[in-house]
């Protein structure tokens, strides 16, 4: 049996649709037991529980020969920093007090840093906290989701509009699609490392202006590429409807990765193989 917590996001529902292909046990963990209901006919055992109510999460993982976890983000947080760690030590707790022997971890790309890296630093705490429980830790660390254009579809579709919050919209960045990121984390679960990893991702090489050419296709419009000005990154997510605390801790990342500091790196790499076209038209045809 295998916890998986997010299955109702890309890489946790990704996760799971694989190892149930596999014939392996499922356990899907779900917040609102409404939403289980679809797991629950795809054949996976259902389990209710919230990252931050520390027993029930602990109940969800406890029988499993594994389990994969992922901090979730909510940018409604009073506190963003104080809330996101106090969640992450939740999920820590109940990894501790289950039980569990094999944690898979969604992290990220630079998540050996501890500061400097807005978002990026909760994941440091997270796999710094999972290590201390003594379990078997797998982070996986990928570099951007291709799925990321849905923050800015809206504005692509409304408006033409590709935003950019980078100094340049020319450098080709490693991009990949979170179905082959569930893909390496269903892999993992199942024949896990005897030994703590760190399992860097690589993928494709895009420019935002190749996302937006790719988008603008899918879309059948152009888009014009508008690179943000630094100083105006903050204020015009939040102008956007991105609450301000949140929108300078997105800042702050954007900012990371324009200083470089966001290095690939692992005990091992995995290349994922999905092209960008394929998620953006698998992504556009879903909002429509």
């Amino acid at each position: 049996m295998y916890a998986i917590t997010g299955v109702t996001g890309h890489v946790g529902g990704a996760a799971a649709r694989e190892l149930l292909a596999r014939g392996a046990a499922v356990r899907a963990v779900v917040r609102d037991e409404a939403k289980g209901a679809a797991w629950s006919r795809a054949g996976a055992e259902i389990a209710v529980a919230d990252f931050g109510d520390r027993a029930a999460l602990a109940e969800a993982f406890r029988g499993c020969r594994a389990a994969f976890v992922m901090l979730p983000t909510d940018p409604a947080l009073a506190d963003a920093d104080a809330g996101h760690r106090r969640l992450a030590d939740s999920i820590a707790g109940a990894v501790l007090g289950s039980g569990v022997p094999h944690v898979v971890m969604l992290s990220s790309i630079g998540a050996e840093l501890a500061e400097g890296t807005g978002p990026i630093r909760w994941l440091h705490h997270l796999e710094n906290r999972l290590r201390k429980t003594g379990v078997t830790l797998t982070a996986i660390r990928p570099p951007h989701f291709q799925e990321k254009v849905e923050t800015v579809l809206g504005a692509a579709r409304e408006l033409g509009v590709y935003p950019v919050f980078a100094d340049s919209a020319d450098v080709p960045t490693p991009m990949v699609a979170t179905r082959d990121v569930g893909a390496v984390v269903a892999e993992a679960l199942s024949a896990p490392s005897p030994v703590e990893e760190v399992i860097g991702l690589d993928g494709h090489h895009y420019t935002e202006r190749q996302v937006a050419e790719e988008l603008g296709n899918v879309l059948g419009r152009p888009l014009e590429v508008v690179t943000v000005p630094r100083p105006e990154w903050a204020g015009l997510m939040a102008r956007a409807g991105v609450p301000p605390e949140f929108a300078e801790e997105l800042a702050a990342l954007y900012d990371a990765e324009g200083r470089g500091i966001l290095r690939p790196g692992g005990d091992r790499r995995v290349t994922c193989a999905t092209e960008l076209g394929e998620t953006l038209r698998r992504l556009v045809k879903t909002a429509s």
